[in-house]
């Protein structure tokens, strides 16, 4: 995993129009690329010597590939159109970071099992949707197959059949009630959360299609 990250000093007299246009216009251009897994907008806490303030931009990227593809396909226009609004008021730089490896505190606070079968068992989605990996179970979806119809031509989705031959298997991850609303903002429009009970007996979420 790779972070792209920009650091920016901006003018005090643009600072106020600059800091809404990333929050509201271009940060979510940035992500609408679909390139980049999340992004960290961050102020940096140092008065400068050139005066005015400094914010730093991370995103996240699954690998450089990506990135690369990024600058070839996306960065010139997203660049123009800063320089176009704020021509003059800003001093700008970037920085590649390739992620060695990642520690986190786990704490006792999950209390939602949720039943994926897709692309939350990535390691990449699962740090870019919860900032930390996931350590789950395997289990079995009864009655379910994964469905012919998919969402964008793209992503899977359960459709239930009734028969008792039929499961998915899947895995099975331990979330907290914030991790599992971040999980919904993952999934989207297009999917809404079922309960559903397990080969195993427990019960658990899953996401299924809004067909």
């Amino acid at each position: 995993m790779y972070i792209y990250n920009v650091t920016t000093n901006i003018e005090e007299t643009a600072h106020d129009s600059w800091l809404q246009w990333m929050k509201e216009t271009h940060i979510p251009q940035v992500l609408s690329t679909g390139k980049f897994l999340s992004a960290k907008f961050t102020k940096v806490l140092v008065e400068e010597d050139m005066g005015g303030y400094t914010y730093s931009v991370q995103y996240t990227v699954p690998d450089k590939a990506t990135l690369d593809r990024y600058y070839e396909e996306d960065a010139p226009a997203l660049m123009e159109s800063i320089q176009k609004k704020f021509a003059g008021q800003l001093v700008s730089f970037k920085t590649e970071l390739e992620v060695v490896d990642e520690y986190f505190v786990q704490r006792a606070t999950a209390t939602h099992f949720l039943f994926t079968y897709g692309t939350l068992q990535e390691r990449e989605v699962q740090l870019g949707v919860f900032a930390r990996p996931l350590n789950g179970f395997e289990d079995e979806l009864p009655s379910y197959i994964i469905s012919d119809q998919k969402i964008a031509d793209l992503y899977p989705t359960l459709q239930h059949t009734g028969k008792a031959e039929d499961s998915i298997k899947g895995q099975v991850y331990t979330l907290s009630h914030q991790e599992l609303q971040k999980a919904d903002v993952y999934e989207g429009e297009a999917y809404e959360r079922i309960e559903i009970q397990l080969a195993s007996g427990k019960k658990a979420w899953a996401y299924i299609a809004k067909f």
